[in-house]
Formats: structure tokens, sequence, C-alpha cells
């Protein structure tokens, strides 16, 4: 279904033979179809290392609340540590990788995914609570290395007008691993003696395996689209419906808004398109209850027997799974910005279930993991690819670390309230203010994304020829 590195093919208007052939643009045509294999590699190593980290995270909630009888409080510090440790080190992964016109961009990931690796034998030797988040921060600290310079790898080798579906082809096989990891973590805790130690060998073992097929399959550096369609000859990229700046490409020379590969992160946030998404991702991040409460929240509940807790992510994660390319696609055609807004109404909906005192049952985990998945499908990828749109190639780990800092430290933020308010007055209140909040930050986000400016029609091959 999905074709290696390939250009696009010559408009059937062009002569034959003719070296300089305008590739056809027309709405009608899918352009850039193709997956590039850089995405397919980058894909298989996310799956399996998301075999491995899910594992860890599908057993972590409960072995820390119910075997080490961790408040509330202390969880949301622990999980905000968790994630707010990725967000410090995002910045430093884009910044190095965009070094020597992105070449760094394997070698950084590479690390991240390492350090990631390293850290899951260690929990076999640390039974004490600073000790299990200094761990947990090792980890975060990989996997804050990685992800700017991996989602740079595939904004850059997509073609523009398909980056969407590009990263719904990503996240899909992200997820898959993610959907496994839970069932296996299931699996060796009804099957081993020391159940959380089975989880924590087998997790280290799969790691290894996904830094290996880094090392081995992902390129050095991969040709970009740009690059491809320089030597496929002159046109014009036009990019999402969301309002985003083009790419020229005249004469055989890309035209690109000069960053600059050392640019500060204030020159970043000085573009206008930058600052906007930057600001909606950290709105709406502060609101954004971490996985680990949601699912805590439902088995509490529900009373759920903690042996079957394992299993809460794979709704999240099955409905992520089927959606993701598809919702990416449809983020190419109506704009990312607006599929990313319609992705957090989706999670206003599960916070609406959570409160309604009488729903109950099979049918509200289904129909709260289903909305979940959902909002993960909607956002996740099309956050990075409107971001992409929105910066330049030299500079485009940096850009895309701006907009994940600022929404993974509203997160942590986000775990740390919400477990205090939980502590205070209870899960349905936390649940509540939380809702509140998002209903405003979408509002508000909403605003700030209309000031964007609408990209100039697509243009045709006729006028590109001319």
């Amino acid at each position: 279904m999905y074709l290696a590195d390939r250009g696009s093919a010559p408009s059937a208007s062009a002569a034959p033979g003719d070296r300089h052939a305008v590739p056809d643009r027309r709405p009608g045509r899918r352009a850039g179809s193709a997956i590039p294999s850089t995405v397919l590699v980058l894909g298989t190593v996310s799956l399996i290392t998301d075999i491995s980290s899910e594992m860890v995270t599908a057993v972590l909630p409960l072995y820390l609340v119910a075997e080490l009888g961790l408040s509330p409080l202390g969880f949301g510090v622990l999980d905000g540590v968790y994630n707010g440790v990725s967000a410090l080190v995002r910045l430093v992964g884009g910044r190095l990788s965009d070094r020597n016109g992105g070449s760094g961009h394997k070698a950084v990931a590479v690390v991240g995914y390492g350090l990631s690796a390293l850290c899951k034998p260690l929990l076999l030797m640390v039974h004490s609570l600073p000790l299990i988040g200094a761990v947990l921060a090792v980890d975060r600290t990989g996997k804050g290395l990685r992800t700017a310079p991996r989602d740079a790898m595939i904004s850059l080798v997509a073609e523009p007008g398909a980056r969407g579906r590009a990263f719904g082809v990503h996240r899909a096989m992200d997820t898959a691993g993610a959907l496994c990891g839970p069932l296996v973590a299931f699996v060796l805790l009804r099957a081993a003696a020391d159940g959380y130690d089975a989880v924590f060998t087998v997790s280290f073992c799969v790691a290894v395996v996904g830094v290996v097929v880094l090392l081995l399959f992902v390129p050095r550096r991969a040709t970009t689209a740009t690059e491809r369609t320089v030597a496929a000859g002159p046109a014009v990229v036009a990019d999402d419906a969301a309002g985003v700046n083009p790419t020229a490409v005249a004469g055989g020379t890309a035209e690109r808004t000069p960053a600059g590969p050392r640019a500060p992160v204030r020159a970043l946030l000085g573009r206008p398109e930058v600052r906007r998404l930057t600001g909606c991702a950290v709105l709406l991040g502060l609101t954004t209850l971490s996985d680990s409460f949601l699912y805590l929240t439902l088995q509490r509940r529900l009373d759920l027997p903690g042996a079957w807790f394992p299993l809460l992510p794979l709704g999240t994660a099955a409905v992520f799974l089927l959606l993701a390319v598809p919702l990416g696609a449809i983020a190419d055609r109506i704009g990312r910005r607006r599929l990313f807004l319609a992705g957090h109404l989706a999670l206003l909906c599960a916070y609406g279930l959570l409160l309604v005192p009488s729903a109950g049952g099979a049918a509200l985990v289904c129909t709260v993991l289903a909305l979940h998945g959902s909002f993960y499908a909607a956002t996740d990828g099309v956050l990075a690819a409107a971001t992409a749109d929105a910066v330049p190639e030299d500079v485009r780990g940096s850009g895309l670390a701006v907009v994940q800092t600022g929404q993974t430290a509203a997160r942590f933020v986000c775990s740390i309230a919400f477990g205090a308010v939980w502590t205070a007055w209870g899960d349905r209140t936390a649940v509540l203010a939380a809702a509140i909040g998002l209903a405003l930050a979408a509002a508000v986000s909403t605003r700030l994304l209309r000031r964007a400016g609408t990209p100039p029609p697509l243009a045709s091959p006729s006028e590109q020829a001319s």
C-alpha cells in the first residue's frame, strides 16, 4: 500500500522527454501520496519501543498507588516529573539535531532511544520512591531527546501536502506497539511469580531491539521532500488549508524563510505561526489529564480488579491505531489546526462522561476510551505536522521542540494540580475542574488560530509553468 521514496509523477500535459516536466499539483490528484521508507522504518522503531515502554507504563500507576501506597498528590508529582523532565530536554534535543544541516537528527535520536532502554533494568534494582523517580526522569530524558529529531526526520522526508498522512502512518505504527505492550504486561503479571520484575526485564530486551533497528536501517541523512522536488524540476508546493506559507521552488532553487540552524527560541517564537501554535498547545495542555490519571479515575469509578488495570490502555491504543491514518489524511484536506481543536472536543466529551453519576459498566469504559483514542489520533501527529508547516527546514527540530516543550511543560503542571485537587476534594471535583478549564482553553485557542492567514490558492500546472 505504501511505497518507498518516490517523487511525484510528471504532469500528463508535459511533453515526452521533457526533463523539466512540472509535477501535477491539482487538488484532484494525490500528490506525494507515497509514504517515504524513512517514515516506515521510524514507525517500526517506535512500534518496538512502544511495546517496551507501554509494558512499564501499563503497570506503573497501580504499582505505585496500590503496592507502594502513594497518594494521588504524590503520584501527581511523580507523573509530573515523568513528563516534565521530557519537556526540559526537548529543546536541547531539537537544537543539537539541527546542527550541520540536520545531519545530527539520527545521532540524537539514537542517544534518546538508548537512554530509555538502559532505564528498564534499573527499575529492577530500585524500590524507594526517590530512586524510582530518578530512573523515570532519566527515561523521560531519553524520550525528550529523541522526539523532536524523529519528528523532524518525518516532516523533512514527507511531501508538505501529505505531512498529516505521513505522521498518521507513523503514529499508527507507534500505537500498534502501545496496543501490544499492555497485553504483554497483562500476560506476564498473571503468569510470572514476580510479575513486575518480569515486566521490567522483558521491556529492556524489547527496547534494545528498537535501538538496533534504528542504528541499522535509518539513513544518517535522508533525502528531503524539497530536495526531491528540486531534482524533479520547478514547482510550487502548496500547503495546508489551515494557513501555511508555501515553499516555492523555482529554477531549481528552493526558497526558504531564513532562520539559521542556531536560531534561539526567542527567534522561533517571533514567528507568528509558531507563537500561536505554542500558545494553544500550552493552554490545552494545562487541562489535559495524563493517561495514568484517566485510567485511575476509571478504575476507581468501576472498582476494577488490579490485574485488569493494564488492559485499560488497550482501548485508547486500538482507537488511536484505527483512526491515526484517516484523520491524518483528513487534516491534510480540511486543515490541521481545525482537526487539532476537534480532538480536544472529543477529550472534553470523555471528561463529561466521567462526571455523569448514572453512567457505569462496560459502556462507560468503552466510550471513554474510544473518545480518548480519538483525541490522540486527531492531535498527536497533527500538531507535529502543523508545526512543521510553520518552521523552516534548517531549524525544523528546534521548532518542533519549542511547541512540544510548551505542551509537555503544561501537562506537567496539570498533573500536579490535578493530583492536588483530587487529594483535597476528590476525583470528581478534579475532573470537573479539568473539564471547565478545557472548555475555556478550547474557546481561546479557537480564537487564536482563527487569526492565522489563509494560504494562497493552489497553483494550476499552467500557472506553475509560466
